[in-house]
């Protein structure tokens, strides 16, 4: 029994959709973002990309993360592929970031295919505790009385 099937109908089906397709646009990429305290930790799923190939630009509030991922290269021999469902060229995702963020400190990280970001929250935007002064003296409030125009 043979290990790899081989169904021609997925596999024209496959390619019909790839030859068919408009010009290969970057492929998103998969993402999870959550907030961990003073800080918000965005990571992207990006098996098989080379960590030189990464590139993250912040530019007016928009971070954007592009990946490369090139084609198995053959070793100059002739190869009769089975399957080729792994997507290859360019994956891109753009971000669109509140300005409580400090996009001066994201710190990543690239690790077992996970790309890591972590985006502190702006030292501006955290809640802080404002102190009320207090006078032992008593004041009166005073407004305008009836029948003044003040």
């Amino acid at each position: 029994m043979p290990v790899l099937q081989f169904d021609p109908f997925r596999d024209i089906n496959r390619l019909a959709n790839e030859v068919l397709s408009a010009a290969r646009a970057p492929q998103p990429m998969p993402m999870d973002a959550y907030r961990r305290g003073e800080e918000y930790v965005v990571e992207f799923d990006l098996p098989g990309i080379e960590g030189e190939s990464l590139e993250i630009i912040a530019e007016h509030n928009t971070l954007t993360v592009r990946a490369q991922r090139s084609p198995t290269e053959s070793s100059g021999s002739e190869v009769s592929w089975v399957v080729a469902e792994r997507p290859t060229g360019t994956f891109a995702r753009q971000l669109q970031l509140g300005g409580a963020l400090d996009v001066d400190r994201i710190q990543a990280e690239y690790r077992n295919g996970v790309l890591t970001l972590r985006i502190p929250v702006a030292e501006q935007a955290k809640p802080r505790r404002i102190s009320v002064g207090r006078s032992d003296e008593p004041r009166t409030i005073a407004g305008p009385t009836e029948g003044s125009d003040g």
